[in-house]
């Protein structure tokens, strides 16, 4: 995050703070309009052949992000992950990588922990009490 906006680390900690919220269509909305794609819907399931194991997975003939149980719905690094691959699948090519996808939702999940840490120094400052 060194160099990085702070307006953009403030965005990808919503998302993450949305998810956590149990709100993972209110972020997939928030990402979509941001990275300006069509949404992917979102469901719970698995997809023959490629679910084993897995948390969750990207259906890119059904524009879907199905996660294996509901409690990953409400996992932001999960549903970051899958968005990646929604967000990489351009017509039949897939251009993104599992590492890729890491790495996008990783670059979510430390903005998230940066501002959490930034919000709870600000809040002990000497002068401050609890609001």
């Amino acid at each position: 995050m060194l160099g990085e906006d702070r307006s953009e680390e403030e965005f990808k900690a919503l998302v993450v703070a949305t998810i956590l919220d149990t709100n993972p269509e209110g972020a997939l909305d928030m990402l979509c309009e941001h990275y300006k794609v069509d949404r992917p819907t979102l469901g719970v399931g698995v997809v023959k052949g490629r679910s084993k194991g897995v948390l969750a997975v990207y259906s890119r003939n059904r524009k879907e992000i199905l996660a294996a149980n509901r409690d990953s719905l409400y996992d932001p690094f999960t549903i970051i992950h899958e968005f990646y691959h929604h967000l990489r699948h351009h017509g039949t090519k897939h251009r993104g990588t599992e590492k890729h996808a890491d790495k996008f939702a990783g670059g979510f999940i430390l903005a998230y922990n940066a501002t959490v840490k930034r919000m709870l120094a600000e809040n002990e400052k000497p002068g401050r009490g609890p609001r």
